[in-house]
């Protein structure tokens, strides 16, 4: 039987992180997060990164492990994350998992389960352009061109808002010929481990008033001050880290040039971030592998988990 390695993702504000800390507990193993912008180390507040006291209850790593100015995609993430789970496959022991890997980062998570295909890189030449056109004609127009050149990929991107990965949607797909989605999960790389993997849901109205509830939690914890500082550091970038370019900043730094009030801004992370859980939830829900868990509590979705680790392990 092979190590087991159990994955738990689902919307953002479905409680993932106080769950994975009480299982990391239970099955004695780590805690991988795979949540692509709570690697920066000047995010915590907006990113609602594990605090300094969860991150004593639980082994993590890829938390706070970078800075704004690092360049990190999903593919590096790959890199580092898979040696580490193939050295930590020497702890397994009884069936019990001798990981968890848990975020709502999509791709990352796909990256490391099953691999990245080789993605063509765009020419320096294609990149200048569609960032100039980026810089002339706005959002707008990097949604609209990625609608056409990918139409597949543009419907179910988990935050079309997204400039920079608008952007390598586009010169991905003018720079091969064909659509970026083409060259996504042709193959499944093979990993010495088996995954179970979860996705936490609860129902629509009590995950939307949570995430407003956190929403206001974090401008309280100093949100805004959080985002001003971030973006003075990088303002001078063009264009803007993708860190920066996502739900709970886009709007703080729309706010700090003037374009909305602060309560719009605030307004706008809530909508924002709604409409974000329900793109995860769209890309989740494409994946016949994920076993569904409605949770109520976390000792409830605790339970739910222990026994389908307790059935795999009795074949």
């Amino acid at each position: 039987m092979k190590p087991l390695l159990l994955a738990i993702t689902g919307p953002t504000g479905v409680g993932k992180t106080e769950l994975c800390i009480k299982l990391a507990n239970f099955y004695s193993c780590p805690i991988l997060n795979c949540d692509s912008r709570q690697i920066y180390r000047e995010l915590p507040i907006g990113t609602a990164a594990p605090t300094a006291d969860q991150l004593q209850k639980a082994k993590h790593y890829f938390v706070a492990t970078h800075g704004l100015n690092d360049i990190y995609n999903a593919g590096q993430y790959e890199r580092d994350a898979v040696p580490l789970l193939i050295r930590l496959t020497g702890t397994a022991k009884d069936g019990r998992p001798f990981a968890i890997i848990a975020g709502g980062s999509m791709m990352y998570m796909d990256a490391v389960l099953s691999g990245l295909d080789d993605i063509p890189q765009a020419d320096i030449v294609t990149r200048e352009q569609i960032q100039n056109e980026y810089r002339q004609k706005g959002l707008s127009w990097l949604q609209e061109e990625a609608k056409r050149l990918d139409p597949d990929y543009y419907t179910t991107m988990a935050d079309p808002q997204n400039p920079q990965r608008l952007i390598h949607c586009i010169e991905v797909s003018l720079t091969a010929g064909q659509p970026y989605s083409g060259f996504l999960k042709k193959n499944t790389a093979q990993r010495p481990w088996e995954t179970l993997k979860f996705a936490l849901n609860m129902p629509r109205e009590v995950l939307y008033e949570r995430i407003n509830k956190r929403v206001g939690e974090m401008v309280q914890q100093g949100m805004q001050e959080e985002a001003k500082a971030a973006y003075e550091s990088v303002k001078h970038i063009s264009p803007l880290p993708n860190s920066l370019c996502t739900v709970g900043y886009r709007e703080w730094i729309e706010y700090f040039n003037g374009k909305i009030s602060r309560d719009e801004a605030i307004a706008l992370i809530k909508q924002n971030t709604r409409h974000f859980a329900k793109r995860q939830l769209t890309w989740l829900r494409r994946d016949k592998d994920i076993i569904w868990i409605d949770k109520q509590s976390d000792e409830q979705a605790i339970q739910e988990i222990t026994k389908y680790i307790n059935s795999r392990n009795e074949k």
